[in-house]
Formats: C-alpha cells, structure tokens, sequence
C-alpha cells in the first residue's frame, strides 16, 4: 500500500472536500468525463485513461475514492474496496458531477462515467442516482460487490464492455441478466458487449495477467466514438 501523488484537484463534496486527477484537452475546454477507478486505487492506470481522454477533447476527472491510498495486491484492493462505504463513494462521485458542470472548462450540459472493475460498477450506480446529469455511461468488466439499487432513475444511453472469460466478474449470462434489468427498470436497453478476453483486459499495467491489447483497442475506440456521440 503507498500514498497517491496524482491528486491535482480538490472539490467539495456533500459539505466535505474531495480530491482528484484532472486533466482538460489543448484546446482548454470539452465535454465533461467522471473516470472511475479500479480497487486498486487512483493508479498511474486511471490516470493515463483520464489523460487519453483529455487528448481525445474531454475534461476528464478521477476522483480519489480511496483518499490517497493505493495498491498493487489483490488482497489489500480486496479490503480497500470492500472497507469503502458505498454510500461515501456515491457522494464523492455524485460531487465530481457537479464540479465538472460548474467548471468553465466543460462544454457539456450533461456529464460522462467511465469506470473499471469496481468503478465499472460504480458507473452504473452513479447513473441511476444522478438521471440526466450522466449523458453517457461507460462500464468496463463492472464489478460491485453487492447489488445494484433500482435503475428506474437512469436515462443515459450506456455501453459496456466484459469480458468473455472474466473469472473476477460477471459471467456472459450475468451480463445478459444486468442488461435485462436495466432495461425492465429504466426502459433502456444498455448496449453491453463481450470481447474473448478475462477480467480488467484493458489494464496495460498487466497486474492480473489478462491485458488484451487487440480487444482493449476495440473497446476503447467503441468508448471514444460512443461519448462523442452523446456528449454536446
């Protein structure tokens, strides 16, 4: 476990201050991007996914749920994330939203979520309770640890991306089933895709064993154009 040095942000936060990394494109401003970490914490990972955003024209934040801690053993993610009160990150993210709204920089009326294992879950969560201040919604290989609250709040068109031979999330019948509920609850069918690959395929810092460099560029490219496509 180490103390994170990519925090370059402070937002308030439910009467608190949260903190963050977040990077805005050259061109100064864009449509507004959540980026939702994995349990191994704000990592040098979620920091270039938040910077290949900035560079494909997003205002880009990764809020810091673990308060600065991060790590690269499974077991301590493992606690760190099943420790963190999902009621606490739903706040830090919910006040994520509202700063990137209010930030001059972001063009946007409506945010996005892009998240990874655990924040893949978490994105989903963040769609339900905040309606139509998420405009695009981005899971990847979602991973919550319990379940989901009601999805009757969620309006954002969502895409998301799972893999085959995921032996830490959902199964394809798994995703199937979260898809019909999504779609019962919120009369959304969310577009959830499965590439042949294991768990956190798109993790090029490799911790797991399973980055697919071939299937992560198709999802993140799919990603790319999709919150284009939404984000005005």
């Amino acid at each position: 476990m180490v103390e994170n040095t990519l925090q370059n942000v402070s937002f308030p936060s439910n009467g608190s201050t949260a903190h963050g990394y977040l990077r805005a494109p050259e061109a100064g401003s864009g449509p507004g991007v959540v980026v939702i970490q994995e349990w191994w914490g704000l990592t040098s990972h979620i920091a270039d996914v938040t910077d290949r955003l900035a560079a494909a024209g997003f205002v880009a934040l990764a809020p810091d749920l673990f308060g600065g801690t991060t790590t690269h053993d499974a077991d301590e993610a493992g606690r760190l994330m099943s420790e963190l009160p999902v009621d606490q990150a739903a706040t830090d993210l919910a006040g994520a939203v509202d700063f990137l709204l209010g930030h001059d920089s972001v063009t946007s009326s409506q945010v996005g979520a892009v998240g990874f294992c655990m924040g893949g879950g978490f994105v989903l969560v963040l769609a339900a309770q905040q309606g139509d201040k998420i405009g695009a919604a981005v899971p990847f290989y979602a991973v919550l640890g319990q379940d989901y609250p009601s999805f009757a709040n969620l309006t954002a068109p969502t895409l998301g991306h799972f893999g085959e031979h995921d032996d830490m999330g959902l199964k394809p019948d798994a995703v199937r089933a979260l898809a019909d509920r999504i779609e019962q609850e919120s009369g959304r069918r969310p577009d959830f895709r499965t590439y042949p690959a294991g768990h956190a395929f798109c993790n090029d810092e490799n911790l797991l064993g399973t980055y697919a460099p071939e299937q992560a560029s198709k999802a993140w490219d799919a990603t790319i154009d999709f919150l284009r496509s939404n984000l005005r």
